[in-house]
């Protein structure tokens, strides 16, 4: 637990930018991470000095070999985080572009005929694409039904569906909207069983900033991340490609490197941002662990991460001090259930009585920061099966607290005594 060590959470909310006070509205609590988390304040000045540089990439000059540099240590340290010594790490426009990328380029490149497999708990950014490129190759594409009650897909619900002659299959790491994690190795496991051959694509943007990445465990061919959502800025994604899925036709440019994926110059500050991100990592792991290995030190920080959310959750689900939690609240329905285990960063609620914009207003005219998630295109995959129109979500990161919680819990008190 970070606030198991004297200081440490305040050296943690110490290196976010805004942590306690909107640049717009004044002092406010963040629980609207999933919309993207705050900025570390390395990244805001790497950022600056980046945009700042007019050299170009591959020069015989100093700057541009620095800039150089620059990259390949990014890319170093995106296969640190992911855990990927194999593969290809590339930037792309966005985590959602890298995620249509990936679909497309396997759809395209994976042997013809067969089928195409996804869930219905998926961020539309992976299920438009399978969609998308299910049609455009001429494929069946198979829809395995999330839980409703529990949030997420089982491996058992991948398993009544697997056949041989699935060519691309995806999973979503994690919902943004329940906030309930999937076991990835396991689904993995169970379709390479019985369809070896095919391309498993993984979304993992909104579980990057709440666990470890462990791309070599889970026999995968392709991960995405959206690294605003993971304590860096707007403007880029990160991919990472297998040799399987690079080795096969792909979009690049003629007479390039036959392991390329990037498209045109990308900007040097997304992977010394990317880095930065990483150094935070090292940093904090180092607080938990005497290893030597940044990428052990990765992992301490994510398992604390982990567990330091799971004390969030329990708080915001179950209550702290004398104030009872959401679960035990009248008139509260949680999308996704109750569970503690398997949610990562997310409590989505509705409360009866309330028009959840109006409840969005009220805890924000109380200094608490969250957001409305509607039956649209971006999260009706999960609320319409409910009969929901909409639901509000909370949104946290570790360096949220359970005094914050209490505030929120409170302000959600006030709102069902006002009905």
């Amino acid at each position: 637990m970070l606030t198991e060590q004297p200081g440490l959470i305040e050296a943690v909310r110490d290196r976010f930018a805004h942590v306690e006070v909107c640049p717009f509205e004044g002092p406010r609590i963040f629980f609207e991470n999933a919309g993207g988390a705050l900025r570390l304040k390395t990244v805001v000045e790497t950022s600056a000095a980046y945009a700042s540089y007019p050299d170009n990439q591959g020069r015989p000059n100093i700057a541009s070999q620095t800039l150089m540099k620059v990259i390949d240590q990014g890319k170093a340290d995106m296969r640190l985080f992911l855990n990927a010594p194999t593969g290809q790490v590339f930037v792309g426009e966005s985590g959602t572009e890298v995620l249509f990328r990936l679909v497309r380029n396997a759809a395209t490149g994976a042997e013809a005929g067969g089928v195409m497999l996804r869930s219905t708990l998926e961020h539309p950014a992976l299920g438009s694409s399978m969609t998308h490129w299910a049609r455009q190759t001429g494929r069946e594409l198979i829809e395995i039904a999330h839980d409703d009650a529990t949030g997420t897909v089982s491996v058992e619900a991948y398993k009544a569906a697997l056949r041989p002659d699935i060519r691309v299959a995806s999973i979503i790491h994690t919902s943004p909207v329940t906030g309930m994690a999937v076991d990835v190795a396991a689904i993995a496991a169970a379709i390479r069983e019985v369809a070896p051959g095919a391309l498993i694509l993984v979304d993992g943007i909104q579980h990057a900033c709440h666990g470890p990445v462990d791309v070599a465990g889970y026999d995968i061919d392709g991960y995405a991340l959206s690294p605003y959502k993971m304590f860096s800025r707007h403007g880029y994604g990160v991919g990472w490609a297998s040799d399987r899925l690079t080795a096969l036709t792909h979009e690049q440019i003629i007479g390039g490197p036959a392991t390329g994926w990037e498209l045109g110059t990308r900007d040097t500050g997304s992977y010394a941002t990317f880095s930065d991100v990483c150094d935070y990592f090292d940093w904090l792991g180092g607080q938990f662990t005497d290893a030597t290995d940044r990428r052990a030190r990765m992992e301490a920080a994510g398992r604390a991460i982990h567990d330091h959310e799971a004390r969030l959750v329990q708080a915001i689900l179950h209550g702290t001090g004398n104030l009872r939690g959401l679960a035990e609240m009248p008139g509260i329905t949680l999308i996704g259930g109750d569970a503690v285990e398997g949610r990562e960063g997310v409590v989505s609620v509705t409360l009866d009585g309330w028009d959840t914009l109006n409840l969005v207003e009220f805890l924000g005219e109380r200094g608490i920061r969250t957001h409305i998630r509607k039956a649209d295109q971006y999260s009706g995959n999960v609320l319409r099966p409910l009969g929901k129109p909409d639901c509000l979500r909370i949104s946290f990161c570790h360096y949220n607290t359970e005094a914050e919680v209490a505030r929120l819990l409170a302000a959600m008190e006030e709102a069902i005594a006002q009905g």
